[in-house]
Order: C-alpha cells, then sequence, then structure tokens
C-alpha cells in the first residue's frame, strides 16, 4: 500500500510491526477472485508493501515484480516469498520515478495505492501503456465514502481516494470488465478491518 508520508513514514510502519505484517500475509480478495483470469506471464505489483499479493501471484507461477517505496517493507515480502518458496523481483522506488516498460506485463497490480491525483493519473497512463496485447488490471481502492468507516485507508487525506468516475478513463486502451464501487468487509491484518467503501477495476488491454 502508498499512500503520501513518503519512504520512511512506511519503514517505520512495516518496521514497527516486528515479524508482523500490518496487512497480514493473505492476498486481497478482489485480486485472489482475478487471479485465475489473468494470462500467463510476467506482473508488476504496485505499491506492494509486504508482499501479500506479490507471494500469492508467483505462487500461481507468474513471473513478480513487486515495486515500493519501502526497503522494510519489501525485505518483508522477500521473506515472505521465501516461507512460501517463491521468488519475486523487489524494486525500491517511488512511483514518480519508476519507469514502467512498455508493453511487457502480463497484468499489473495496483492495491490501495493511493496518490495524489497527478501521478495517480500518471502512474495509471503508465500502467496502461505497460499491459502487452490482453495484458489485465487489477484495482482495488478507497472511495471518498470510506471516510464514514474509518476502517483503514488514508481518511485523513480524502483528496487521495478514488472514485469510479474519475479513475475508470486513467487506463488509456483498457476496457473494464469489473468497475464499480461497492462496499464490503476488508480483512486484512490489522491495517485494513471491517466494512469499508471500494472501488474495483479488472480490465484488459485492448489489442
Amino acid at each position: 500500500m502508498a499512500v503520501v508520508g513518503g519512504d520512511s513514514f512506511w519503514d517505520q510502519r512495516y518496521g514497527d510491526a516486528g515479524s508482523a505484517y500490518v496487512f497480514g500475509t493473505a492476498p486481497n480478495d478482489f485480486l485472489a477472485a482475478c487471479a485465475p483470469s489473468l494470462p500467463p506471464g510476467p506482473v508488476l505489483c504496485l505499491a506492494e508493501g509486504e508482499g501479500r499479493n506479490a507471494v500469492h501471484l508467483a505462487s500461481r507461477g507468474h513471473a513478480v515484480t513487486a515495486v515500493d517505496q519501502s526497503s522494510v517493507g519489501l525485505a518483508k515480502a522477500r521473506r515472505l516469498a521465501t516461507r512460501h518458496g517463491v521468488d519475486l523481483t523487489a524494486v525500491v522506488a517511488n512511483l514518480a520515478d519508476y519507469p514502467i516498460e512498455l508493453g511487457k506485463w502480463s497484468a499489473i497490480v495496483s492495491i490501495f495505492c493511493h496518490l495524489p491525483q497527478p501521478l495517480r493519473r500518471q502512474a495509471h497512463a503508465r500502467a496502461a501503456a505497460g499491459l502487452a496485447p490482453g495484458g489485465r488490471i487489477i484495482l482495488e481502492a478507497y472511495t471518498p465514502a470510506q471516510v464514514r468507516f474509518k476502517t483503514g485507508g488514508p481518511i485523513g487525506a480524502p483528496e487521495l481516494l478514488m472514485t469510479l468516475a474519475e479513475v475508470r478513463d486513467e487506463f488509456p486502451g483498457v476496457t473494464w470488465e469489473v468497475a464499480h464501487e461497492i462496499e464490503r468487509e476488508v480483512i486484512e491484518g490489522d491495517g485494513h478491518t471491517g466494512r469499508a467503501a471500494v472501488l474495483q477495476l479488472f480490465g484488459r488491454r485492448d489489442p
């Protein structure tokens, strides 16, 4: 997960948890539901944090690259991968600077990656361009309604929350198979626990 706060914020948060994982070690429910529909090939996980989603996808046979601004989070991701007997490539980088390779990825994953709007638009456009034809986008994020629930996410910075109307057109060339705002139970470690308001997108890069 990524929000404004910088690498030192996330290094401290992941480090203070010790051997525990802030958002748990199980994959995000929406990602797990979409994973069987991903085509074979390499997967890029943006703002991957402690690695739960990357490890799940690696266990399904994908070559996974996990990008995050926190070296502490990615060190825990490597340990989780070792525990599960899988490999992943971990890259410490800020998404403002990370170059997503064009046309390379079978899937790109963005799970609770909350960025300032200009950077978000830039990252989403780069992600769309980074997909191979037929490649998939998986995105889940909190919507402004999450402020009511206070069960996770950047509710102290509501400008980072996302709406379907804002985000669905930020991925040029992607056709959406799932595109909705819903309320659901999100149980992911101590970081996300309880009823939540989320945006879910699952789409395919046009040929």
